[in-house]
Order: structure tokens, then sequence, then C-alpha cells
């Protein structure tokens, strides 16, 4: 149980950070690598509702069942899916939608370099992004949590998923805070501790969660953590791939991201 604790903690933290590698990626490159771009965010996507449908699902389903038993634990795990959904759409809704972190940004959506210094609203945009990052990535940071601690493959499968969905939003944070300051560090930092967020989450879910871990409240949670998966995929994900995709580059990602899943579940578990 201590080494899960440790790697459950570790995952969120690798999880939570990707957003200072697209912080580091926007200031380095001059433009934004559609095709990779679309490649990767429709892999993550194929991850994440894979191992979310087949995986997570099932495995709140027989938790729940064996539980409760056969019809209260199928009608707890559909409810528990529903409610991630529910939490994580309620989160969006209460974003405004320029700094949603749905709402993907690249390098060109901002304005160019010269304008550094003489754009306030940039400023503005940036920081309430940050903050708009961190309080959604707060529940990602306990459904990587609590899924490493009950099954370290999962978890790591759930959290390479997330850091590379982080890495846009880290670009959505930074460009906007250099653009209207021109001081990288500060737009870096302000990035970086918007995906602190996610190890906050898992804090939290040690602390509260953690004493309560029984099988009814791990069905609970891994339904709803499936849920949140699913949601963000369809919502976020697949709609960002498609906004980039060239000859169907986000659905070879999708599937991709399937195969890779179906195969890592077949030969380690």
């Amino acid at each position: 149980m201590t080494e899960n604790l440790l790697l459950a903690f570790g995952l969120t933290l690798f999880a939570g950070l990707a957003t200072g590698i697209g912080s580091l990626l926007a200031f380095f490159t001059s433009h934004t690598n559609t095709k990779f771009l679309s490649v990767t965010l429709g892999f993550s996507a194929g991850v994440m509702i894979y191992v979310s449908m087949i995986e997570i699902f099932s495995k709140a389903k027989t938790a729940l069942v064996d539980a409760m038993g056969v019809q209260p634990g199928n009608w707890l795990t559909v409810a528990g899916f529903f409610a991630g959904m529910l939490l994580i759409a309620s989160i969006d809704k209460f974003i405004p939608k320029q700094s949603n972190p749905h709402e993907l940004k690249t390098v060109e959506d901002m304005n160019p370099p010269d304008t550094q210094g003489k754009q306030p609203d940039l400023l503005k945009m940036g920081t309430f992004t940050a903050l708009a990052i961190g309080i959604h990535n707060f529940p990602e940071g306990i459904a990587t949590f609590t899924s490493a601690l009950q099954d370290p493959k999962l978890g790591i499968a759930i959290a390479v998923a997330i850091a590379i969905h982080n890495i846009p939003e880290g670009i959505a944070v930074s460009v906007p805070v250099y653009f209207a300051t021109g001081d990288k560090k500060r737009a870096f930092k302000l990035s970086f501790l918007s995906g602190l967020s996610e190890p906050i989450g898992a804090f939290v879910a040690y602390l509260f969660l953690m004493p309560f871990l029984n099988d009814i409240m791990f069905g609970i949670i891994f339904a709803a953590v499936a849920g949140i998966m699913v949601f963000i995929s369809l919502d976020e994900l697949l709609p960002a791939a498609k906004r980039y995709d060239e000859a169907h580059l986000s659905i070879y990602g999708l599937i991709g991201g399937m195969a890779v899943m179906a195969l890592s579940l077949l030969l380690f578990i």
C-alpha cells in the first residue's frame, strides 16, 4: 500500500506538471505543430475512452455489485458515471469561455511578441486561465490518485493521457502572460502553479477519502472517474484534435490510443 501511495502521488504530480512542458514549448516554438497536436490529442482521447469504458467502469460495477447486489450495484454504477460527467460539466459551465481550458489555444492565436507590455487584457486572460485550469484539474488529480492507488497500471495510463492533454493547457496560460509582460519566468511560474492543483487534489483525496475507501466508496469514485474521463475526451480532446486535423490524423491517433491501452491491459493483467 505504501508503494502504491507514493506511486499515486508521483503520477499525479507528473500529470499536473505537464502544463509546464506546454509553457516551455510555447517559448521555444514560433508555431504550433498541428499534425503532432492532432495525433497526440486523439491518442490521449483513445486511451481515456478505452480505459474508462472497458476497465474503470467494469471495475466500479464489479465492486458495487459485489457489495450491494446486482440491481442496486448496477444502478449506482450508472449514477456515479453520470455524476462524474455532471461534476466536470458544472465546472466548465461556470468558467468564462475565454478562460476555459477546453477552449484550447495555440501560439498563433495570440498577439505577436512585439505587443509585449502593451496588452494588460492578455495578462488578465492568462491569470484567469491559470485559475480555471487549476479548478478544472482538481478532480483530475483525485481521479489519477484513486486510480493509481487501486490499480497502478490504470494510474499510469490515466496519468499519461492527462499529461498529454495538459500540455496545450500550459500554452494557454503562458503565452498571453508572456506577451503581456515580456517575462518568461512569470509566465512559466503561473503555468507551473496551475498544474499543482492536480497533486493538491490527490492530497485532498488522501486526507478525506482514504479513511472511507471501502468497496462501495471505491466503486462510486471509479464510476465517477470513468464519467470524468469520457466527458473530457468528448468535450475537449476530440474537438481539439479535429480542429487541427489533417488527413484523418486525429482518428488514427484515437485508434492508436485505444490499441495501445488494449494491448497493455492484455499484457499486464
